[in-house]
């Protein structure tokens, strides 16, 4: 390790060179622009530093795939995932320097792409490529798997899977991707809650009608919609479906004694949030609603007259959109179902349709050795024990490990709390980039101790 952290000491420049040329390319998913030839310039990257990468084509956009083995004897293997795909830039005119022209002001570098993802799965690869460099065998085999489509929700990487799982074999997946704990403290994670999102639309008649002249004999789609809405939840919060909470896994003791370490200072967050109350659903404490609790939410609500002053009609349609974060062990398939049957009962008249984007929850034991050390790993790098997260409140793929592939998932952050990730101005700190290769070449070192 001695060797491989003076390595990565000397390279800091260096490093910082080839990141500055990897987010300088636009690889934006959404547009289908110069993500190929994002591809092609990290997997010469990933060559030139001595590990043979790979492009390697799905339905959509290629993943950028390499298996680098381990010393003789080595029992465990790592992938690491990744995506170098980003958002769109826009709004242009919000940046302060151009979006793919990285700039380093206080200490950050300001670029789409620095800290989502591209400067998170650089600090992998850097990682392994100190160990290459210095002659330190590696004591883990390590595979990589960079995706080009993250951000357009991994539609082709499920197929891709499925048809590579012999290639992808591996002891743990370890994903870099999102910020660090709010306090700034590292971070760990190991599952996120799922995603199901419907659109639902209510009609009245062929026209928006006089609410006087046809007052009392007319349906009100938008009534109908907010009695609807409000069905679907109970007086404390919990939500009202039949059968929304059968599958529902709670907690473990283990999981409850990591909830009770985790900072929260509700009155900060009601502070910066500009409320007096948090939302209170059953008698949950704050998170384990976020990271066990399924919810059901109004998205957007849209109907009638919202202009200035005063239009009196009976709307002829109303549209709401919700969406639904679910939790280990629900399905969205049978939650969908259910939640249809829910709308025929108090709404027959109601359409819904199931929007596309959605996915699984997804969960891995924080009580396996390997998520054991890798909490370790982190405590090392940093000098400070991490925040551990049994999940996260939000969405991502990560079931496509957990579920497709059968592996466990951690995650471990590496990007400043505030780094803008999907907004202009994203950024990445300069010493949360070179900390994360630092962590990276501990996470390895640590894990090659297992057996």
């Amino acid at each position: 390790m001695n060797a491989v952290l003076d390595h990565l000491r000397r390279q800091r420049q260096h490093h910082l060179d080839l990141l500055f040329d990897l987010i300088s390319h636009p690889s934006v998913s959404a547009h289908g622009t110069g993500v190929r030839e994002c591809a092609d310039l990290l997997c010469k990257l990933m060559r030139d530093g001595g590990i043979d990468a790979r492009v390697l084509p799905t339905r959509g956009q290629p993943v950028v795939f390499a298996d680098v083995p381990g010393r003789p004897g080595a029992t465990t293997t790592i992938m690491f995932y990744g995506h170098y795909d980003v958002q769109p830039p826009d709004p242009l005119e919000a940046w302060l320097s151009p979006p793919f022209e990285p700039t380093v002001r206080d200490g950050r570098i300001y670029a789409r792409g620095a800290g989502d993802n591209k400067g998170q799965l650089l600090a992998h690869v850097f990682a392994v490529q100190a160990y290459l460099a210095t002659g330190a065998q590696l004591p883990v085999n390590v595979k990589f798997l960079f995706e080009g489509e993250e951000e357009s929700g991994s539609p082709n990487l499920v197929e891709w899977a499925k048809a590579n799982l012999d290639m992808l074999k591996a002891d743990a997946v370890i994903t870099s991707d999102g910020p660090k704990h709010e306090s700034g403290l590292p971070q760990v994670f190991f599952g996120v809650r799922g995603l199901l999102y419907v659109e639902l639309e209510a009609t009245g008649a062929n026209r928006d009608l006089h609410s006087g002249n046809k007052g009392g004999i007319a349906p009100n789609p938008a009534m109908q919609m907010a009695q609807l809405a409000a069905s679907m939840k109970n007086p404390d919060g919990t939500a009202a479906i039949a059968g929304f909470y059968d599958d529902v896994r709670g907690p473990t003791p283990y999981e409850r004694e990591i909830l009770s370490r985790i900072p929260f200072d509700e009155a900060e967050v009601k502070r910066d949030l500009g409320l007096g109350e948090l939302a209170r659903v059953g008698d949950l404490s704050h998170l384990e609603k976020l990271m066990f609790e399924p919810t059901v939410n109004i998205a957007g609500f849209h109907s009638g007259y919202g202009g200035p002053g005063s239009k009196t009609i009976i709307p002829s349609k109303a549209i709401m959109k919700m969406d639904m974060r679910l939790v280990a062990d629900q399905d969205p398939d049978d939650i969908y179902r259910k939640f249809v049957t829910h709308v025929a009962k108090h709404a027959p008249g109601v359409v819904v349709r199931r929007m596309a984007g959605g996915c699984p929850p997804s969960k891995t034991s924080p009580e396996l050795p390997v998520c054991k050390a890798v909490v370790r790993a982190v405590g090392r790098a940093a000098g400070t024990a991490p925040v551990v997260l049994p999940a996260l409140g939000g969405s991502m793929p990560d079931y496509i490990f957990t579920k497709v592939m059968g592996l466990p998932s951690i995650g471990v952050p590496y990007a400043n709390p505030d780094e803008n990730n999907h907004s202009p101005n994203e950024n990445l700190g300069l010493e949360d980039f070179y900390s994360g290769i630092v962590t990276s070449a501990y996470i390895i070192d640590t894990l090659g101790e297992l057996k």
